[in-house]
């Protein structure tokens, strides 16, 4: 099955980011495809490699970003809210004259069409998070 992922909250402050990387990594044990693990909304703060959570908890933007390496998961970030939190990859920073860029390894910076055609592409769109 060809599974599209949506993830609308941030790590940290609800359980759907966690949830997601669960799903996701599940799905791929089974042997399912995963299309594009699209960020939006507050989720899109699960791609900044500026998070440093103590040491006695999961880092779960390195989550993502092992396991999006690991298995070449295309994870989309958007773009527009992405932006409203000051997350940019270099070419965006560099776009919008700020000195630095702060996307995690994994993730990449693209508009809400992405996530169209996820929908369109995919067998199951899987939301997590509101």
């Amino acid at each position: 099955m060809k599974i599209g992922v949506l993830v609308n909250e941030g790590p940290y402050t609800h359980e759907a980011s966690d949830s997601a990387y669960n799903f996701v990594k599940a799905a791929l044990e089974k042997g399912h495809e995963i299309f594009r693990v699209f960020f939006y909304h507050d989720g899109v703060n699960n791609s900044t490699r500026l998070t440093e959570p103590p040491r006695d908890d999961r880092h779960i933007v390195n989550r993502w970003s092992e396991l999006g390496k690991a298995h070449n998961l295309d994870m989309v970030v958007c773009i527009a809210a992405a932006q409203r939190r000051g997350i940019m990859d270099e070419s965006e920073a560099k776009r919008q004259g700020k000195d630095a860029n702060n996307i995690a390894d994994g993730f990449r910076i693209s508009g809400l069409g992405q996530l169209v055609e996820a929908g369109i592409q995919c067998d199951r769109l899987v939301t997590f998070g509101d």
